[in-house]
């Protein structure tokens, strides 16, 4: 994978606008509908391929703050007894899942945590859920089980917690290490505890741990930006995911620039790219390597990223919680996003379902190619033998004009993107989308 620095980027300065930028399916979310949840139904019901793969993604909603730049289904200032209830609502939407005829004898392959923030719950709630789900699905023999972390809600208890509870892999959300950058975009935790948090986690020890950082973020600077890339670097942690900023419609920030008509508080997309690109050199001289756009691991051997390499190549994923999004035998779907829904669906003995839809053979297709090409590199072989096509024929037209422009190389049956390809890979996955996807609005 190509690590090495490139020619100089020439990438036009465009304003960080209002828009979902972040790839992550196919098609556009803004097409699933309550017509199709039959369609998941089905699936669920149906004797399914034991040879996909199953995980599981959990959401955990709760945040001491709301970031300005958050666009996920959270609530702040939860009492406990709205949090036991929420936690007592997903075991049993888990039981309800380990009922499906298609769940049952499956072993999960990897487990997600995500919100939200899911450390914000006790350690009690944590051992309960474990002990809950266990019921109905295990991870005993899951490859992978991932917990994101907000370093103020974590204690050296609660991270012993999650090591006894199998967790092998801590997501920590530091984002960045300039306190008054933190306090301007509105996140909960500040520099010391970022420090305090990744001792207790190297003393209990975890097979992986991974940083998060965001390229760009309110009142980022060139020397703050070089700052973050050392203080990161000093700690080496053993993945490292980097976002560009964006600002998707229901961020506050989005908001406060609709209401009061301000311009754009990013950074441009020419000085994301520009950090992402500084940071991926500074690491490469450490030894890491690209692992996709946006993410770094220490050693490649050892450091994988088993959730993302399974969803992306289109596994079963089981969602779990208010507004999660899944993927079962084929059908895209998620959750019920209004909490009181979502809890009294639950309690009632229903599966929270709001939407879904199932994508045709060709979607399937795109969206495992598209997911794939933001790693950087893929080839041809494994698409024919899955689906029986030929991508570099299918899509010869975007591949051609996207090598002329510099973004990726043809060799073989290999695709493989260049840095500059690699630094904007979520700019070109919409060449490949079918015609009428191309304009429609993604979220």
């Amino acid at each position: 994978m190509l690590t090495e620095p490139t020619a100089p980027l020439e990438i036009a300065p465009a304003p960080t606008e209002v828009g979902s930028y972040f790839i992550s399916n196919y098609p556009p979310f803004s097409l699933w509908n309550r017509e199709s949840v039959p369609e998941i139904r089905s699936a669920f019901a149906s004797e399914p391929d034991r040879s996909v793969p199953m995980g599981l993604y959990l959401h955990i909603p709760f945040c001491r703050k709301r970031c300005k730049f958050c666009y996920f289904r959270v609530y702040t200032n939860q009492n406990a007894n709205a949090i036991a209830r929420y936690v007592e609502a997903l075991a049993k939407e888990v039981e309800l899942l380990g009922r499906e005829p298609a769940v049952p004898g499956r072993d999960l392959k990897f487990v997600y945590f995500g919100g939200g923030t899911p450390s914000y719950l006790s350690s009690r709630q944590l051992r309960f859920l474990r002990d809950e789900l266990s019921r109905s699905v295990s991870w005993d023999k899951a490859e992978e089980v991932t917990f994101e972390c907000e370093p103020g809600t974590l204690s050296l208890e609660k991270i012993q917690t999650l090591k006894d509870i199998g967790i092998t892999r801590i997501s920590l959300g530091v984002e960045n290490f300039s306190d008054t950058i933190l306090e301007e975009n509105g996140r909960a935790h500040l520099s010391p505890e970022i420090l305090r948090a990744y001792e207790w986690i190297q003393q209990v020890g975890f097979p992986q741990v991974n940083f998060d950082l965001i390229a760009g973020m309110v009142g980022e600077t060139d020397a703050n930006w070089a700052d973050c890339i050392e203080r990161a670097r000093a700690l080496r942690p053993d993945n490292l995911t980097i976002y560009q900023m964006e600002l998707p419609f229901n961020t506050l920030i989005s908001k406060e620039m609709k209401e009061t008509g301000i311009a754009s508080p990013v950074a441009n997309w020419a000085t994301k790219r520009r950090w992402v690109d500084e940071a991926i050199e500074a690491f490469a001289a450490d030894g890491y390597r690209i692992s996709s756009g946006n993410e770094l691991v220490r050693n490649p051997a050892t450091d994988h990223f088993v959730y993302r390499d399974n969803v992306w190549r289109g596994c079963d994923l089981l969602a779990a919680g208010v507004s999660s999004f899944g993927h079962f035998q084929g059908v895209h779907y998620q959750n019920l996003d209004q909490l009181e829904d979502y809890l009294t669906t639950v309690e009632s003995g229903s599966l929270p379902i709001n939407r879904a839809l199932r994508p045709t053979a060709h979607q399937r297709l795109i969206r495992e190619m598209i997911l794939q090409m933001k790693e950087g590199h893929l080839s041809a072989q494994p698409f024919r033998q899955k689906f029986g096509v030929d991508i570099l024929t299918e899509f010869a037209k975007p591949l051609a004009a996207q090598q002329a422009k510099g973004y990726l190389m043809l060799n073989g049956d290999e695709i493989n993107l260049t840095r500059k390809g690699i630094l904007q890979a979520d700019t070109l996955l919409p060449e490949y989308f079918e015609e009428q996807h191309r304009e429609v609005r993604y979220t």
